[in-house]
């Protein structure tokens, strides 16, 4: 008897499961508004030095701005001003169109002024992050996803450790703290901190959230529960477009997006604990309560007689009492080693080319706002073909297929000319579709990959891996200063070879969820 046998006599599928879906749904809105928020709360408007303290007399203070502008600040070649530097003294001579490029400048001395047409304040504005400064933005956002990749080892450790339910809970409340006091950060570093930590609390979210559905549904709907539960990612992707478009200051912003966590807390008490997890930590008791909740939910009756799960738990983990797990144990037999290395290489292939794309967004000729909502409405059908696909070709071969795609559409991009903007768009949409495909592939074959008794830490260290690619994506594209074209071939390559290296995984189609390692290495020696 497996626990796959206590599903279909309570439904894998029902009411009890969907229900699952919706309450976990909420919190999972808010990963994306955070996750991709660095693109709106680290904007850099364009700015130019303050040159109020350039002269006193009357013949300056009786200039109109523009002139002001014109003998204070030289012109770049497409006749924007400088942003980092002006004239020492003003050069009157300028207003009659004589040219200043020959002349000494200085850096700003006085700061900066900005254009607060389009953002209230960002980041750069606050504390003059441009110039010198101006990596600082981005550096935000690798210190956050750094936050994700501790907190993804943590979370997988204490998990496995301690139960979905409970880590759950942590998560929701340290985010929701941590997020809510960045907001009120007064200087850069108070911030980067606060960052950090709201990063590490929700990790937990993101990892349990999809565990939870996936231990609680039958073999034939996980493909189900995994696709159309990635949804709510791409729902709160759209929603930040739109966040970011109605609220323009940096610190309410990020109130706005983290409010959906207040519902999460209050809700959190229906979640049930994995009863999967239960049963092989040997707690029959605990898993006998969400079992017959899970029943009356859906209208099945309570677990008849033969189903002793007291056995079931001695048959699943012999050694629960005396066994601790940890992440040692994903090295350390053949099978699980091979695994570990190969979704590692994947995960990180996966969020490096993902984000990679998704925080490139200036060059389509459109306002950040709409091009962020068509790169996340282009998920919808992404995700929507995926689900067909797992079930017809694998899950395996359609990891492979959308890497190696996305790297195709990265590369046609790298050959076309900008003149042609228009395919460039075209190809760049359909390149961020198949990156997101790979991203939804890759959550649920890892977590069919794993066995239950490692699935959490297998999911924290994948997910450590992930944000490693995540972290290094910023600097990436900050070698655009170096080649314009190397950030593109970096990310090409990183989406080819991590394609490759997915072919060389097990199949998971159809095939019930490890409970062992042992489980993991008997079926690797019957293929």
């Amino acid at each position: 008897m497996k626990f796959e046998n206590i599903l279909e006599e309570i439904n894998g599928f029902g009411p009890f499961q969907i229900l699952l879906i919706i309450m976990l749904c909420t919190p999972r809105i808010v990963l994306p508004c955070h996750f991709l928020l660095n693109i709106f709360i680290g904007a850099t408007p364009p700015h130019h030095c303050d040159f109020s303290s350039l002269g006193d007399g009357d013949l300056f203070t009786n200039l109109t701005g523009e002139q002001r502008l014109v003998v204070s600040v030289p012109l770049r070649d497409d006749g924007a001003p400088r942003s980092c530097e002006m004239f020492p003294e003003p050069q009157f001579h300028l207003l009659s169109n004589g040219s200043g490029a020959e002349l000494p400048t200085v850096p700003c001395q006085s700061g900066w002024v900005y254009d607060n047409s389009t953002f209230t304040s960002t980041l750069a504005t606050e504390w003059d992050l441009v110039c010198d400064s101006k990596s600082l933005t981005k550096t935000t956002s690798t210190i956050f996803f750094l936050g994700v990749m501790m907190g993804a080892i943590a979370t997988g450790y204490l998990c496995d450790k301690y139960g979905r339910r409970n880590v759950l809970l942590a998560s929701y409340i340290m985010s929701l703290v941590f997020s809510y006091a960045s907001a009120f950060a007064n200087s850069y570093v108070l911030f980067a901190v606060l960052r950090f930590l709201t990063g590490f609390g929700l990790t937990g979210i993101g990892i349990n959230s999809l565990v939870l559905t996936i231990e609680w549904v039958d073999t034939d709907h996980r493909s189900f529960i995994g696709v159309i539960g990635s949804l709510s990612w791409s729902v709160g992707n759209m929603l930040l477009a739109a966040f970011a478009y109605l609220v323009n200051d940096w610190r309410k912003l990020i109130m706005t997006v983290t409010a959906p966590l207040g519902f999460a807390v209050l809700t959190w008490w229906w979640i049930p604990e994995s009863a999967r997890w239960l049963l092989v930590n040997g707690k029959a008791k605990e898993a006998q309560v969400y079992l017959d909740r899970c029943a009356k939910i859906n209208n099945r009756p309570k677990l008849s007689t033969k189903f002793n799960l007291q056995t079931l738990c001695d048959t699943e983990n012999p050694d629960t009492e005396k066994k601790s797990y940890s992440y040692l144990d994903l090295i350390k037999t053949p099978k699980m080693r091979q695994i570990t290395l190969i979704t590692g290489i994947v995960w990180f292939g996966v969020a490096s080319t993902y984000y990679g794309i998704s925080m490139n967004i200036g060059g389509f000729g459109l306002n950040m706002y709409l091009t962020h909502f068509i790169y996340a409405a282009i998920e919808v059908p992404a995700k929507l073909t995926v689900y067909f696909t797992l079930n017809i070709i694998g899950r395996r071969k359609c990891q492979s297929g959308t890497l190696l795609l996305t790297g195709l559409c990265l590369a046609i991009n790298i050959f076309l000319p900008k003149d042609l903007w228009h395919l460039r768009t075209v190809v760049a949409i359909l390149g961020k579709g198949l990156s997101e495909a790979a991203f939804t592939t890759v959550f649920l074959y890892t977590s069919e990959l794993y066995p239950t008794v490692l699935r959490q830490n297998g999911l924290g260290y994948t997910n450590f891996m992930s944000r490693l690619g995540v972290a290094i994506a910023p600097l990436i594209l900050l070698l655009e200063d170096v080649w314009s074209l190397l950030p593109q071939i970096i990310i090409c390559s990183v989406a080819v070879v991590a394609g490759l290296a997915a072919l060389l995984l097990p199949e998971t189609l159809r095939v019930k969820l490890p409970e062992t390692i042992e489980e993991v290495e008997e079926q690797n020696q019957k293929k």
